[in-house]
């Protein structure tokens, strides 16, 4: 009798197949295409999807990281570990120069650098020449990210028109720009939360150990846990708590929050993230939390 090949494909099998198709779309038909790489576990995703779709040749783009310099340590030092252990480029653009430049301007040093990455971003797609930057974004993080398409056309100015996306039919995607236009792409636009972790999981992917449960000394301010860092130290009239936390989102140290939690591995947070019915940006951005920070009026103006 002959064998029975098993052709069951989990959920997980058929967004892997989408996002490879993807990236493989965006070597195909760009021209200078780069991959945007924080450390963070989305990033981390799109690295292992890019391995399946060009090992064991070299990527066909560097990897980017536009560093806020409020970033966590830990969060940078794998940024730099694993670049290195793919033997891959990384390009890092600091807002930090931006702000010596005088194309950022903040209001005092301890601001939220995370939006004024969008004129650092900017400047490095003019800088290279790249005509499509890949990233992690997914539709389930935020009301506005749910608006983007998978490849979504910025205009010479950078800017996001929601009202004036291409259409996106049958998994056509139209990548033409003219020169200065480029296209931000999300291959894991589809995904949602829950099937980051279980990829994460499936594919034993390493992250930054603060997406874990570890201890850390946070204080409660408008609902969110904010960590104690020299950024961000306590006011007059917080209590100082030490609690057990994770991250499940990484950014500025500005602007990220922990929430409680005792998941040390993936399979916890998995379980954790299945009951779960806040976002995780809803959940963990102090800049998220009112209307004037908005993302998508972020996004209109050039951030990713």
């Amino acid at each position: 009798m002959p064998a029975i090949l098993n052709t069951t494909r989990s959920h997980l099998d058929w967004l892997e197949s989408e996002a490879i198709f993807i990236m493989r779309e965006v070597a195909a038909e760009c021209a200078r295409p780069v991959l945007l790489f924080s450390g963070g576990k989305d990033s981390c995703v799109l690295l292992r999807l890019a391995e399946k779709a060009f090992r064991p040749g070299k990527f066909p783009f560097p990897l980017m990281h536009i560093d806020t310099g409020h970033n966590f340590d830990e969060v940078i030092a794998f940024r730099d570990a694993r670049a290195a252990e793919l033997g891959e480029e990384l390009i890092v653009r600091s807002v930090e120069d931006s702000i010596k430049r005088g194309s950022v301007v903040l209001r005092k040093e301890t601001d939220s650098r995370n939006a004024a990455q969008a004129v650092t971003l900017l400047e490095a797609i003019e800088e290279f020449g790249f005509d499509a930057c890949i990233g992690g974004a997914r539709r389930d993080e935020e009301k506005a990210r749910a608006k983007e398409r998978i490849f979504s056309f910025r205009d010479e100015f950078g800017q996001w028109n929601p009202k004036a996306q291409r259409p996106e039919l049958w998994n056509l995607y139209n990548t033409r720009v003219h020169a200065g236009e480029n296209m931000r792409v999300f291959p894991i636009s589809n995904w949602t939360e829950l099937d980051v972790w279980q990829y994460i999981a499936r594919e034993n992917l390493a992250l930054p150990s603060i997406y874990y449960a570890h201890k850390r000394d946070v204080v409660r301010r408008n609902g969110l846990l904010v960590p104690v860092t020299p950024l961000t130290p306590p006011q007059e009239g917080d209590q100082v708590e030490n609690l057990t936390v994770r991250f499940r989102t990484v950014g500025d140290i500005s602007c990220t929050c922990p929430v409680a939690s005792e998941a040390a591995d993936p399979l916890a947070i998995i379980a954790e993230t299945a009951v779960t019915d806040i976002t995780e940006r809803g959940a963990t951005r102090m800049d998220d939390q009112t209307s004037e920070a908005s993302m998508e009026r972020r996004k209109k103006e050039g951030y990713f």
